[in-house]
């Protein structure tokens, strides 16, 4: 059984002489700091529970970050006044899953379970016949328009000008004459006006003085729903190559892609090949060898180990036992066989991390390139980015340990393959440069799980930290011998800028902001969710 309540919190009658424990589940995501009839939403919300509660009662409070298992009325209430917005998210299934793992092992002589939120977008949940009943408290929000800052992004980036767009969402009214600013360090540097249709997406543009360093903020000036939105933080960081090294016959599509704004470019013949410079790439391409002597095997053990990606790509002549021998210092991959027959390249993994942000939609109908002859080979640890039409891996990505290695299973030249003519080329291989080293981007997400390369050697016991004015926390970490990999998502967890530092010397200045999701004005339905109740 489900009870919904739309306007005011449902409790028990404070003088009921039955003991009676409450789980209650309080939202206090972002959408929560929308303002309602009575004021703003969360407060709102902590100030009636304390007056509707029975004092004799004993309470268990969840939030979206913090958990209180079985506490009194005064700890509950001192507890609830404490309680401020979070970037944290979290479904309804997480909250019935706590409260069922905690409360099976207990016998009270009441139990209520009450969820108290603005059920925004996620909470689309199915209930079973396992959900316990519950109350559900729905707060409104009055106000049921919105305009937040979605994104930024730098279209054009000239000698002098830096040119900065900024994507506006809209949802409700159409809207006119809103104010928006940049600054650079809280230095107000241009302002304008623009004006937005109802429903839809607005860019606009400023052209800023290009610097080697910039602590971008964006603001617009509008009361609406949400806040939090109207600020946006980026940073600019001197521009940073990395280094890839190709080794094999020189080809001409490597330089096409792997550009001079983005990449130092290397292309080595396997008889020239420089080992001195192996330890400062990123990314190591293996071009189309039909043999890879020991010393390179060696040498790649060494750089893989230290973090680098390596790209094989065979040759159609390529050495299946010389191949089988570098593998095996490498993977748990081993070639099988060399097939010769003509396949087409038709299946693309879209929800690869690999192919994340690079297709707008799925891409069905484009000419599927072909191969002549390929190897077959297993391999453990591995995902497949892109397979034939028989399903056999075309590329796979090979995780172990610190190790990133792409491994094709035929050769690509124009004999073997027409993929060099394939739009496909393009992403594939800019891919292996962008993922071989993480630099920082212009802004990061909260709670988003986010990695970032920084190149710089420690010594021993040293770390990086991330600090701002306020706080300071030791990310997770992987140490490199040239780099650190560093990975945050419970932290940070304000927006703003933030210092990657080692001791007090500053590195980098990377910048957070609020989950774009919690400015999304779409709710539960709650007739919708007592018809699922229904059938419980």
């Amino acid at each position: 059984a489900i009870l919904f309540i739309f306007s005011q919190p449902y409790f028990s009658n404070k003088n009921a002489t039955k003991l009676q424990h409450f789980w209650i589940y309080l939202d206090n995501s972002l959408s929560m700091q929308a303002r309602g009839e009575k004021g703003f939403l969360l407060p709102i919300a902590v100030n009636e529970i304390i007056e509707s509660v029975p004092q004799q009662s004993t309470f268990t409070l969840l939030t979206n970050d913090n958990f209180h298992e079985e506490i009194s009325y005064l700890e509950f209430k001192k507890t609830l006044l404490n309680i401020q917005n979070t970037a944290k998210i979290v479904d309804l299934n997480s909250v019935f899953l706590k409260i069922n793992s905690i409360s099976k092992n207990k016998i009270k002589t009441s139990n209520e379970i009450i969820l108290i939120s603005d059920f925004q977008y996620d909470y689309n949940n199915k209930f079973t016949n396992v959900t316990p009943s519950f109350t559900a408290i729905k707060l409104q929000e009055s106000q049921k328009s919105n305009l937040s800052i979605d994104s930024i992004f730098i279209s054009n980036n000239a000698n002098q000008n830096l040119t900065i767009s900024v994507v506006l969402k809209n949802q409700g009214a159409s809207k006119d004459n809103v104010p928006i600013a940049i600054f650079n360090d809280e230095k107000l540097i241009s302002k304008q006006l623009f004006s937005v249709g109802k429903d839809t997406l607005k860019t606009v543009t400023f052209s800023i003085q290009n610097q080697e360093k910039i602590k971008g903020k964006v603001e617009i000036t509008f009361s609406d729903t949400f806040g939090f939105d109207n600020i946006f933080y980026f940073t600019v960081n001197s521009t940073k190559k990395s280094n890839v090294l190709a080794i094999g016959n020189e080809t001409d599509f490597l330089s096409k892609i792997y550009t001079e704004d983005e990449f130092n470019l290397v292309q080595n013949t396997l008889q020239n090949v420089n080992y001195n410079i192996l330890k400062k790439q990123q990314l190591i391409i293996l071009y189309e060898l039909e043999n890879i002597p020991e010393t390179l095997s060696n040498s790649l053990q060494v750089f893989s180990n230290n973090g680098g990606t390596v790209v094989i790509v065979p040759n159609s002549n390529s050495s299946i036992f010389s191949y089988n021998n570098f593998l095996q210092n490498l993977t748990s991959a081993k070639i099988d066989s060399k097939i010769i027959d003509n396949l087409k390249i038709t299946n693309i993994n879209f929800n690869h991390p690999f192919f994340q942000n690079v297709f707008s939609k799925k891409v069905n109908n484009f000419q599927y390139p072909t191969v002549n002859q390929f190897f077959t080979f297993q391999s453990k640890n591995s995902s497949e980015i892109i397979t034939f039409e028989n399903n056999s891996p075309f590329l796979i990505q090979i995780k172990a340990a610190n190790r990133s290695i792409y491994l094709f299973s035929s050769a690509i030249n124009k004999k073997n393959s027409n993929l060099l003519n394939s739009p496909l080329i393009v992403p594939i291989f800019f891919n292996f440069g962008k993922f071989s080293f993480q630099h920082s981007q212009l802004y990061y997400y909260l709670e988003k799980e986010n990695q970032i390369d920084v190149e710089i050697q420690l010594q021993k016991d040293e770390i990086l930290e991330i600090s701002n004015s306020n706080s300071t926390f030791i990310p997770s970490q992987q140490v490199f011998q040239n780099k650190v990999k560093i990975t945050t998502k419970e932290q940070p967890s304000e927006a703003g800028f933030y210092n990657i530092q080692r001791k007090k010397e500053i590195n980098e200045i990377i910048a957070f902001n609020m989950p774009k999701e919690e400015s999304i004005l779409q709710f539960l339905d709650i007739s919708n969710l007592k018809d699922e109740s229904n059938d419980i």
